[in-house]
Order: structure tokens, then sequence, then C-alpha cells
């Protein structure tokens, strides 16, 4: 009897020390996320230099496929994270797709010596967001019987 209230006990204080890591938890999940979709990111845009170099698309290719590498990336980091656990897998997706993009538009910002649009940072951070939540929505349970 008492062994099993000290087991209640323990599993009640863990439970607590869970939960007020919570926050820490999703921060650590959202940075992981970002981190494996930066590296996606340098591989993919490393591939496409090459095909540039040797096909020469138009302007118009090279932005589509710009977008979908960033989309590709976001769903890498998604899925990295929620693949094992998807408790929050949504908000996870969003906080991913949001500071990849805003990490970006900083990154172009400080690169670019041309002014870019208000417009497409908003158009980013709003693509960003929306592929993030779904793939927070749908990746987790891709595989799952």
């Amino acid at each position: 009897m008492a062994a099993a209230h000290a087991r209640r006990s323990i599993k009640s204080r863990s439970r607590g020390n869970a939960e007020s890591g919570g926050l820490l938890s999703f921060i650590g999940s959202v940075v992981k996320g970002v981190i494996i979709a930066l590296i996606v990111t340098i591989i993919l845009v490393a591939a496409f230099a090459l095909i540039i170099r040797w096909l020469s698309p138009g302007a118009t290719v090279v932005s589509v496929v710009n977008q979908a590498l960033k989309l590709i990336s976001i769903a890498a980091g998604v899925w990295f994270v929620t693949r094992k656990n998807a408790d929050g897998a949504l908000l996870k997706g969003i906080f991913i797709g949001l500071v990849y993009m805003l990490l970006g538009i900083v990154a172009i910002s400080l690169l670019s010596s041309v002014p870019i649009a208000f417009n497409s940072y908003l158009a980013d951070l709003g693509m960003g967001i929306a592929g993030g939540g779904l793939c927070g929505m749908i990746l987790p349970g891709i595989g799952k019987k």
C-alpha cells in the first residue's frame, strides 16, 4: 500500500516537472526544426545552383523552385521534430515556419543592397506560417497505423 502511494507520488511529481519544462521543450523543438530546415535549405540550394549552372532556367522557374525549396525545408524541419512525438505538431509547425522565414528575411535584407517590398516579406511570413501549420497537421499522421 505504501509502495503504491510512493509510486503515485513520484509519477505526479515527474508529471509536474514535465509540465514546467513544456515551454522549454517546445522552444527546443522549434529550434531543432529550424536548424534542420536550414541544413536542408543549404543542401537543396547547392544542388539547385548546380542545376542552374547547367540548364540556365528563366527567372520564373527560379522563383517557383525557390518557394518550393523553402516549403520542402520547412516540411523537413517539422517532420524531424514531430516524427516521434506529435504533441503540439500544429503549433510547432507554425513556429518553425515563422522563425525559418524570419531568419530568411533577415538574411536577405542584410545581404541584398536592393530594397525588397514589404508585401514580399509579409507573403513569405504567411507562406511560412501556413506551410508550417499544414505540415504540422499532415506529417505526424503519415506512416502511422
